[in-house]
């Protein structure tokens, strides 16, 4: 134009960059899109755009890994745990939704991130739970609660074979009345009842580190699928060692190789956190300093009492027009119970109570009585509303505590070390659908 010349095809080159780099940053989820269209003008117009190097994101972003990591105390004690459908969801919110996190969350992050973030993750994990811990141990330490424990202790050792080698429901139900009447938190809570907080925020962290390997596998097996064949991958570094080909070109296929390389081995392999997380604090639990933390397999029965009677309240409120604290799952109380008898190699000891044998045969001695309050008051309207709701409440009880028991022994799965964890977790729910 005039004395001037104007390059068009560099001038909308550069107009496309500056707008869709403009725009990403705006829209971090909108990066495909803009994606396709960069493409779209170097097919159609051979326009040669610059790549942005933005971290990418979708609308399924969901709560970000790094937001979660810094504020991981908050997050504990704010999401519910499921361990079937590796999924959190929120306890309350003042919007009229919950927000939850799922595997393609954790992934979407991961991508975004890098893998990098995963190690990162698990450190700031385990300087929570040494904190959580340290809660532990004053708890199991204290006074009151370790004569109690201890009570338990020498009673069951002493009448085990009187109770059929079965530790009485009675003793654990009186076990929760007693620690009652030390007291009350303005909230309500009893001793027992924050410590199976402290409990659930344990196993908490443990179902995150869960998602946190489940969202790595996944991210790396959608970054892997488009090479044909991992037992056989292909080296470019070898196919460009002849000097027809510039250093570049060469230094390129390394790196190429490299990334497949980490990427497979990322797939194939993926990282045994929760061994790393016990061979760290297993030592020190079982260290004869600490041998108060030995007891911790008798409060279980009181302590499962008090997350049953929890989680049926809960289920109550969903119902109910005012939902404050309704929570329809929370299986971080059993990741946390499993995770704390793998520390202390306690699954035997706990296992000799025959805790569920006791509940199951609490069950059913309760429902005879029902059923027999049926029969001898037959023309009584009321006795029968009244027992139809009893026995309501008993099949409820008998089921979350079949939950609990069937989510402690899959957790249990999750920590074996030596053995297939995906083989082992697989046999054993086949046993519990049998039974």
């Amino acid at each position: 134009f005039f004395d001037m010349s104007i390059n068009i095809k560099a001038y909308v080159t550069h107009y496309l960059d500056t707008t869709f780099y403009n725009l990403t940053t705006v829209s971090l989820h909108d990066w495909k899109t803009y994606g396709d269209m960069r493409n779209l003008a170097e097919q159609k117009y051979g326009l040669v755009m610059v790549e942005p190097q933005l971290p990418s994101q979708t609308l399924e972003q969901g709560l970000d890994v790094l937001e979660i990591m810094r504020n991981i105390h908050i997050f504990v004690a704010n999401y519910c745990y499921n361990l079937n459908n590796q999924i959190f969801v929120e306890r309350s919110s003042k919007a009229k939704f919950l927000s939850s996190i799922n595997i393609r969350h954790i992934a979407n992050s991961i991508r975004t991130h890098g893998t990098g973030i995963m190690n990162t993750t698990v450190n700031f994990t385990y300087q929570f739970l040494r904190k959580k811990f340290y809660i532990f141990s004053q708890f199991l330490y204290d006074e009151y609660i370790k004569a109690r424990v201890m009570k338990e202790i020498r009673f069951y050792k002493e009448a085990k074979f009187e109770l059929d080698q079965k530790y009485p429901y009675e003793r654990a139900d009186k076990f929760n009345k007693v620690i009652r009447k030390l007291g009350v938190s303005p909230d309500g809570l009893t001793y027992l009842d924050q410590f199976r907080i402290l409990i659930t925020q344990i196993g908490n962290a443990m179902g995150y580190i869960r998602m946190i390997r489940s969202g790595g596998l996944h991210c790396c097996s959608n970054a892997i699928r488009f090479v044909p064949d991992l037992d056989d991958i292909v080296t470019f570094e070898d196919m460009v060692g002849e000097d027809t080909f510039s250093e570049e070109t060469k230094v390129s296929s390394k790196l190429f190789d490299s990334v497949i390389g980490n990427l497979s081995k990322n797939f194939s392999e993926g990282n045994e956190y929760f061994k790393l997380l016990v061979d760290v604090f297993a030592p020190v639990f079982r260290n004869p300093k600490n041998r108060h933390l030995q007891n911790f397999y008798m409060i279980i029965p009181p302590l499962t009492l008090n997350f049953v009677d929890y989680v049926m309240n809960a289920k109550d409120r969903m119902t109910k027009k005012n939902k404050q604290g309704a929570v329809f799952t929370d299986d971080g109380f059993s990741m946390g119970v499993a995770y704390i008898l793998k520390l202390l190699d306690q699954y035997h000891a706990f296992d000799s109570l025959h805790w569920s044998a006791s509940v199951i045969a609490k069950y059913q001695a309760d429902l005879e009585k029902a059923q027999l309050s049926v029969k001898r008051g037959k023309d009584d309207e009321k006795l029968q509303q009244t027992v139809q709701l009893t026995k309501q409440r008993l099949d409820m009880f008998a089921k979350v505590c079949k939950e609990h028991a069937d989510s402690v022994l899959c957790t249990h799965s999750l920590f074996a070390i030596g053995i297939s964890t995906t083989t082992l977790l697989i046999e054993q729910c086949k046993d519990i659908l049998q039974g």
